[in-house]
């Protein structure tokens, strides 16, 4: 069972770093991102978590699995001519188990395809990239496919500098293969909307302990 104050740490910290984003989307050319994100504004009937005691623990470890390639291309979008599926959108921050924003943390992405498939001869949905000043993130993929055995994840390596290195997995919620799969690990679910568009958005906090 999840600790629910771990949880509400971890969605209160959610809440903050997706604020610099929420800002940045308003003056986005198409406003698809506005559209991703729900207003907690007071002006709107909502009310913003307190800020986060921290202290959580670091971020569950788990394993790198058979399909990871180095040399990926630094790129922020995944999406690329060829790759369909419903787009997706993965943010949050890299911090310290005190909170402390962790910049320059290179972040190592790769997920199958909309088929369920890897791509084990190039770079298709695969890329690496690196935390702002404050620690954040933004990356623009797919929803991955089912690969057989497993539920719906996307894996991620999280390196800081001059730290070591973290190598998890990203889940999500309510999919039926949660509950059968030997690697799902609950704490690493992502926290998931939707957008009126049908594209998503997942948010998930990675922290290190250094």
């Amino acid at each position: 069972m999840v600790d629910p104050v771990m949880v509400s740490r971890r969605r209160a910290l959610q809440l903050l770093a997706a604020a610099p984003f929420v800002v940045a989307a308003a003056c986005s050319d198409d406003g698809s991102d506005d559209r991703a994100r729900e207003d907690v504004s007071p002006e709107n009937g909502g009310s913003l978590e307190p800020t986060p005691a921290c202290g959580d623990d670091p971020t569950a470890a788990q394993t790198e699995g058979p399909f990871f390639s180095e040399g990926s291309p630094e790129r922020s979008s995944l999406r690329e001519a060829g790759v369909t599926g419903t787009p997706l959108v993965v943010e949050g921050t890299v911090v310290t188990t005190t909170c402390t924003p962790i910049d320059r943390s290179r972040i190592d992405f790769w997920q199958t395809d909309d088929a369920g498939e890897y791509d084990n001869d190039g770079f298709r949905l695969r890329g690496h990239l690196f935390t702002d000043a404050s620690g954040r993130f933004r990356l623009e993929t797919i929803v991955p496919g089912l690969y057989q055995g497993r539920t719906r994840h996307i894996h991620a390596i999280v390196q800081s500098p001059g730290a070591a290195t973290l190598t998890t997995q990203l889940y999500f919620p309510d999919e039926p293969g949660n509950a059968d799969d030997g690697i799902f690990d609950e704490r690493l679910l992502m926290t998931m909307s939707e957008a009126d568009d049908g594209s998503r958005l997942g948010t998930f906090d990675f922290v290190l302990e250094v």
